[in-house]
């Protein structure tokens, strides 16, 4: 019960660090957070980096004071740098016509994707760009489904990466743990890797086995 609590734990932490650009942002994550918060979470997350503030987030949500689609602005994560971000950044109407160009010169592949994110206008969003593109992109619905597609494409690179970074070293348990709050990520995304993206996804699904089952 104990494993399988701390595996729920990280995922949810992981929806609150995330939510900035998860579809339907807090409205959607703060469902999630209510129906699977169970008395064993909240006490994993007690012991988590920022863990305390979901929890303080998540007994909000519960008591009617904060809005199901909402977060009190002093449990934002990252102190609200991700929502400050996406509301400060001076976006031009010239940056907005580079990002057009770059989505619609977009090539779904490796080379097509290093490309996009070494464009200039993408390097200084930083770490909020998908947010900010999709605010520069608002008024234009063609250029924001292709960039859709942009960023399935580097979920899908990032999670090649980080499935084989966690199968090129020894596992322990924190490892497993967040193999398994992370598996339908690497579900979603590995099998577009042909063969190859099969036979990783199912030695990740092997790792997490072993985890619910420890006497295997």
């Amino acid at each position: 019960m104990k494993a399988k609590a701390s595996v729920t734990a990280q995922k949810l932490l992981n929806l609150y660090r995330q939510a900035h650009v998860i579809d339907g942002g807090w409205a959607t994550v703060n469902r999630v957070f209510v129906d699977e918060a169970t008395d064993d979470v909240i006490t994993e997350l007690q012991d988590l980096p920022t863990g305390k503030m979901l929890v303080a987030h998540i007994k909000n949500l519960r008591s009617g004071e904060t809005p199901m689609d909402s977060i009190a602005r002093d449990l934002l994560p990252y102190g609200g740098m991700m929502v400050d971000a996406t509301l400060n950044v001076d976006i031009s109407p010239s940056d907005v016509k580079q990002i057009i160009t770059a989505v619609n010169d977009f090539t779904p592949d490796q080379d097509g994707l290093e490309s996009f994110m070494k464009n200039p206008i993408i390097q200084k969003f930083g770490a909020n760009w998908i947010a900010l593109v999709q605010s520069a992109l608002s008024s234009n619905p063609s250029e924001l489904e292709r960039f859709d597609d942009i960023v399935h494409t580097w979920n899908a690179y990032r999670a090649w990466d980080n499935a084989n970074a966690i199968m090129s070293k020894p596992v322990n348990d924190r490892t497993r743990a967040q193999l398994q709050a992370d598996m339908l990520e690497y579900d979603t995304y590995l099998p577009m890797f042909g063969e190859q993206g099969s036979e990783l996804l199912d030695k990740l699904h092997n790792v997490v086995s072993s985890l619910n089952n420890p006497n295997a």
